[in-house]
């Protein structure tokens, strides 16, 4: 019987520690991701670093938007802002063009949270149970988008919107369901049982969703 309840313990504290896992925790004040790949440093120097490696200022206007989508994303991530590195956090401005849209994907690693900061927009998540938990959210409001659920969003405004999204991931991830499914070499087949759609109507979304090299 000791046995026993001496397994279901420590399957008990092993199913909890899974389920809140997230980015480690920091072992040090601050890790400036290094620039200097020869180096094989992971962490800038500490003399070097400086006020300007917590300050990025590249979100401070609208990119560029999407012709297909109306929308223009501008990711915040360890990459172009290396004082992120080690914080477990990343961020996002997403700006809509009038009836622009954030196409069905997900964040595999990371819940995000999002805060309208200007406009209209329809909202929404779907969860397991493919229940769907969706509105128009305005100005001031923010909605959370739990962790590896499929959500969206549509400017339903007279005027452009902006969103601020923030994660609880340096490197939440990002897979856009229609990209996923149509560009990326899913049998024909397949999709055309799942989908009832021809292949004439696959191979137009596969021309238009499959990543093409830029010359």
């Amino acid at each position: 019987m000791l046995l026993k309840l001496t397994v279901l313990s420590v399957s008990v504290l092993f199913n909890c520690y899974v389920s809140l896992a997230a980015d480690p925790d920091p072992v040090q004040d601050l890790c400036i991701h290094s620039t200097e790949l020869a180096s094989g440093l992971q962490c800038k120097n500490s003399s070097d670093v400086s006020v300007e490696d917590f300050v990025y200022s590249g979100i401070a206007h609208p990119g560029e938007f999407s012709k297909e989508t109306g929308l223009s994303a501008i990711s915040v991530n360890v990459n172009i802002f290396p004082g992120l590195n080690t914080l477990g956090m990343s961020f996002v401005r997403a700006d809509f063009d009038i009836d622009g849209i954030n196409v069905p994907h997900f964040h595999p690693r990371a819940t995000e949270i999002a805060f309208v900061l200007e406009g209209r927009v329809y909202s929404g998540f779907v969860d397991t149970e493919n229940r769907i938990f969706a509105k128009v959210i305005e100005k001031g409001e923010v909605m959370v988008f739990p962790k590896g659920l499929v959500h969206f969003q549509m400017n339903v405004g007279d005027k452009p919107a902006t969103i601020l999204g923030s994660f609880n991931s340096q490197n939440p991830g990002l897979i856009r369901l229609p990209t996923a499914i149509f560009g990326s070499g899913i049998e024909e087949k397949l999709l055309k049982k799942a989908f009832g759609l021809s292949g004439k109507e696959i191979s137009k979304l596969r021309n238009r969703l499959t990543p093409h090299e830029k010359s």
